[in-house]
């Protein structure tokens, strides 16, 4: 950390010499240099650490040591986090989500190297998830803090999360126009040229950083032979369908895992975890790591890494038997991924959803080629079976489309990729109305939206409304006193409140004016005869924007709000929709 002194003196001299809007520009250059090397660190550490440990021993050989591994792995990765980080570092970018949507866009300094640790102890030792998520969480916190140390607004802190995140994303695949778009499409930036410029600044620098210092050694790359034939048209529109349906298993199926896993005990559920995790790396041995190197190879024509061979060595002669091997490994990359995320490792689900993709385009082409006497290119489709699977888990068909035409060096694909990617996103929204990474912060109403009054509502808070200055008075209190009570009163609405403090009813200054200065009613007639039962009222956990409708349907210009049954103080039309109009102002532009 700098010294407070040079920072303010920093803070200063910026204010004094550079414009906020030049500032951002090389704050997102610098943003982009920093997730360009921590794109470069992750690769290396995961390539070194996985030579390590697996260097002079073949999968064919059945050799035992690798399905330890990964057990190992995550046993080191819980320890690290329990005892070093002491923090929840999983699911980073449904992390980066939760600190746009309710945390001020603030992430804590530690996810900007933490991640990255506990990633290689997953992933290094063949944990069955991806780098990606880790490394956007690490760009991401890198951008908060670097806002933060410049005492930025929330715009601004959050414009420098999604140069971050792009620029992760751009430097590991070298995909800086994928990378961009990751930003607007998955992170829900608002799309405007104040955003796009630092946004493209940022993925381009982080490009740069990585090809300098890796070369053209990316994650995932792959060079195109065959050509895109136009009458396969239908069939790329069939592989939509296929690949958003794989997509709606991909989120449930490693949704309900890990909250299966999560009811255990932490050390039963690693070792139920590991021990399944075992079997299927057994099984198919492609579920060690990413998988990216299986991938590569199958596309390219070779389908021995499929499965074990010894086990499938007999089933393999058939096309149809294969076929089901095939399947199968679609079906088990899910539960592998889901296993090793909820036993505690870390990672995240954009590798593996490239890898049940690239595997989902194989089968189909393989399927429709047995079925119709066809010649599909299974590189092409598996190519596209990419797109397709990553746009239905992530709802960003976008991101998807510009990330395989990029990786695959042209946009050759480019018309195929747009009717899969279309077709997968559509299907999955039929069932799905949340990415995998936004399903349970939604549920939890803890996510922005890129629909602005959503976003103005949710980041709004319901408790700092609550006004406590209404009169309340006691349900066998006379009219009499009610008028005294009134005369003191500042508002014209009353809580009736007996002496444990439950609201019994209301009562409204205009119900009763035309009875107020009748003095032969004073003493006998009294408040719970005037009162009125409110027509809603209000939890203070509940929604701005349920609040907001509750103010519509009901016409009322003041709520009452009770927490556990007991009364706090109203909520009032007036005092939500200055809020509202304040919170509107941060999110809008300049």
């Amino acid at each position: 950390m700098l010294p407070k002194s040079f920072t303010g003196k920093l803070l200063v001299w910026r204010l004094r010499h550079i414009r906020l809007r030049r500032f951002v520009l090389i704050l997102s250059v610098l943003v982009g240099i920093g997730s360009g090397l921590v794109a470069v660190v992750l690769k290396n550490t995961l390539y070194y650490t996985n030579y390590f440990l697996t260097n002079g021993f073949s999968f064919h050989g059945l050799y035992y040591l690798y399905l330890l591994y990964p057990v190992a792995g995550i046993i080191l990765t819980f320890l690290f986090i329990k005892y070093l980080v002491k923090d929840n570092i999983s699911h980073g970018v449904s992390k980066v989500l939760y600190a746009i949507s309710k945390n001020n866009s603030r992430i804590r300094p530690h996810n900007s190297y933490s991640s990255l640790i506990a990633c290689t102890l997953t992933l290094g030792f063949g944990g069955s998830v991806g780098p990606e998520a880790p490394l956007v969480l690490s760009g991401s916190a890198i951008g908060s803090n670097l806002a933060r140390l410049f005492r930025l607004d929330y715009k601004t802190t959050t414009l420098l999360i999604a140069c971050g995140a792009a620029g992760a994303i751009a430097g590991i695949f070298q995909a800086p126009i994928a990378g961009a778009i990751f930003a607007i499409e998955i992170l829900m930036l608002d799309l405007t040229t104040a955003t796009l410029i630092p946004l493209l600044i940022s993925t381009v620098t982080a490009s740069i950083v990585g090809y300098l210092l890796m070369g053209k050694e990316v994650l995932f790359s792959f060079t195109l032979t065959n050509p895109f034939i136009l009458k396969h048209i239908p069939f790329y529109l069939l592989l939509g369908i296929f690949t958003g349906l794989i997509s709606v298993y991909f989120i449930r199926g490693s949704i309900s895992i890990e909250n299966l896993l999560k009811k255990a005990a932490v050390p039963f559920r690693i070792v139920l975890a590991g021990v399944g995790l075992a079997a299927l790396i057994f099984t198919y041995p492609s579920l060690f790591g990413e998988g990216y190197t299986v991938l590569k190879s199958v596309i390219s024509g070779s389908g021995e890494m499929i499965g074990n061979p010894v086990l499938f060595s007999s089933l393999r002669e058939g096309p149809w038997t294969f076929l089901v091997i095939v399947f199968g490994l679609i079906l088990m990359k899910v539960a592998a991924m889901a296993l090793t995320q909820g036993s505690g490792g870390i990672g995240g689900t954009f590798a593996p959803s490239l890898f049940v993709g690239g595997i989902s385009g194989y089968f189909f082409a393989l399927a429709m080629n047995q079925i119709f006497g066809l010649s599909l290119s299974q590189a092409n489709f598996a190519l596209v079976g990419m797109a397709g699977v990553m746009s239905g888990v992530m709802l960003g068909p976008l991101t998807a489309i510009f990330l395989i035409a990029e990786i695959t060096g042209g946009y050759l694909l480019l018309t195929p990729l747009i009717i899969t990617a279309s077709i997968a996103y559509l299907t999955t929204h039929l069932f799905e109305s949340h990415s995998i990474y936004a399903r349970q912060l939604a549920a939890r109403k803890e996510l922005i939206t890129h629909d602005k009054d959503k976003a103005v509502l949710s980041f709004m808070s319901l408790r700092p409304l609550i006004e406590t200055n209404f009169a309340t008075i006691a349900p066998d209190a006379t009219l009499g006193e009610l008028v005294k009570v009134v005369a003191k009163a500042s508002r014209n609405v009353f809580a009736v409140v007996d002496d444990k403090g439950t609201l019994q009813g209301i009562v409204m200054l205009d119900g009763i004016r035309e009875i107020m200065f009748d003095h032969s009613l004073y003493d006998s007639t009294f408040v719970k005869d005037l009162m009125v039962k409110p027509d809603c009222i209000i939890d203070p956990g509940d929604s701005m924007d349920a609040v907001v409708q509750l103010f519509q349907q009901n016409d009322r210009y003041n709520l009452p709000v009770l927490e556990k049954g007991k009364y706090v103080g109203f909520i009032s039309r007036a005092t939500v929709f200055s809020q509202y109009r304040k919170m509107l102002r941060k999110f809008s532009e300049d």
